[in-house]
């Protein structure tokens, strides 16, 4: 099992930030600590070559004798030695005189100058040796120092590995820190959350200022309380309404059917039967629409096509028989893509409300509007409707009271139907203003 802190989105966040450190610097490290022993032993044979240099230089021009103490031109430097073809010291230092030869390689006519370290019983030197002629018996120039400590030892890599664990941990530190103060308000948004109950959807977490990512999910969760507590309420509306229309047809119903019980004699048989159908038919409209709500809202229809809606009102059109005539305008070729069926629905309800409010005429339109807008409009020229009831009248069994005394048989779920079905399809269902009447517009995105 992984320890507490690993289990945590603080540490692990904080284990990623340690990894992604010591990634990134002990790498960086190695590379500092090559860096730098290449750049001390580079200064060091620099060193030593320009000394061994100048030794064989004076040899050549016999203004070193032999034999006698060489100086020493660079006190870094302090270790010389000419040494004869047959291993025999020439000539040395002071700091050299009781040494052993330096070193037994010796550079060649065609490579006269090399580079080397040596172990010497007392200590490691670095040295430079020089041929000062190309002559076979040429004696060999040691020039050299003492290998520096840093060189000598393993102190450099150990205060750099010291240094890089100090930053390591103090990344780790402060990833600790930072993550813990940045998911405080997370911490506060899940126990707010989790005070939110069913039965009270009214609560909401605290939203910290800013415009970060925690800023924005607080803002989320907010909106989708909001949501939740509205949709919590259009149910319970929604219950109530359905319960009340569905109660008058089935109580109208009962009524007549006890007084037919009651005075048998008294009941005209056929008035009873059409007024029981009537009731029936309501009763059943009622709950198909209610259905269609439902089966709307789960998405159940998820079959869609291209529906041409020039096409689509033509033919519902042609199918009709209503009381008022109704006028096309219809302009071809705007094309949605959608549930056909339900889209047939909205253009049936939208028809039949304005055949029940209408005067004289009912105008459908259909057009593009821009380039990716399919509008299909249907007008009549009854009662305008006002403008603070034209989002109400969207909602369920809402209807307004001039609706109330000319409507006939309708269930009050027409509109509710056409604004499901338009938000289903990405699209909306608004009232327009129009010259006398109501004008009804549902617009899609256009294909």
């Amino acid at each position: 099992m992984a320890p507490w802190w690993a289990r945590s989105l603080r540490g692990r966040v904080t284990l990623i930030a340690t990894a992604v450190a010591a990634l990134v610097l002990i790498p960086v490290a190695i590379a500092g600590v090559i860096a730098t022993r290449s750049l001390m032993s580079a200064s060091v044979f620099r060193d030593t070559r320009d000394t061994a240099e100048r030794i064989a230089y004076e040899m050549r021009g016999g203004a070193l004798p032999m034999g006698a103490a060489i100086p020493v031109p660079n006190p870094s430097v302090d270790l010389i030695q000419v040494v004869g073809p047959n291993g025999q010291i020439l000539a040395s230092s002071d700091a050299a005189r009781n040494l052993p030869p330096l070193s037994d390689i010796q550079p060649t006519a065609e490579n006269r100058v090399i580079n080397m370290t040596n172990c010497l019983p007392t200590e490691c030197v670095h040295l430079t040796a020089v041929r000062v002629s190309m002559f076979a018996d040429s004696p060999i120039v040691y020039a050299g120092r003492s290998t520096p400590d840093l060189l000598a030892s393993r102190t450099l890599e150990v205060v750099v590995f010291a240094q890089v664990g100090v930053l390591i941990a103090l990344a780790s530190w402060a990833t600790w820190l930072v993550t813990g103060r940045a998911l405080r308000p997370v911490a506060t948004l899940r126990a707010e959350l989790d005070a939110v109950q069913v039965g009270d959807l009214s609560r909401r977490v605290s939203q910290p200022p800013g415009q970060d990512e925690v800023a924005q999910l607080a803002r989320s969760v907010n909106g989708t309380l909001a949501r939740l507590e509205r949709s919590a309420q259009q149910q319970r509306q929604f219950a109530s309404d359905a319960s009340h229309e569905l109660r008058t047809p089935i109580a109208g119903l009962r009524a007549q059917l006890e007084s037919a019980q009651l005075y048998p004699d008294d009941t005209d048989v056929e008035a009873l039967v059409e007024s029981a159908l009537r009731d029936t038919d309501r009763l059943e409209a009622i709950i198909t629409d209610l259905l269609l709500l439902a089966r709307i809202g789960s998405r159940v229809d998820v079959v869609r096509e291209r529906v041409d809606l020039a096409e689509l009102v033509r033919q519902e059109l042609a199918v009709r028989c209503d009381k008022v005539p109704v006028q096309g305008e219809l302009e071809g070729g705007v094309v949605v893509e959608g549930v056909r069926l339900q889209l047939a629905r909205v253009l049936t309800n939208l028809l039949d409300n304005a055949q029940r409010h209408a005067e004289h005429r009912v105008c459908v339109q259909v057009y593009e509007e821009g380039r990716d807008t399919a509008v299909l409009a249907v007008e009549n020229d009854g009662v305008e409707i006002a403008p603070e009831d034209r989002e109400r009248i969207f909602e369920r069994f809402t209807r307004l009271d001039a609706a109330r005394s000319r409507d006939a048989g309708g269930t009050g779920l027409g509109l509710a139907i056409a604004r499901d079905v338009a938000v289903a399809h990405r699209g909306r269902i608004t009232v327009e203003d129009c010259a006398g009447g109501a004008r009804f517009v549902l617009r899609l995105p256009a294909v």
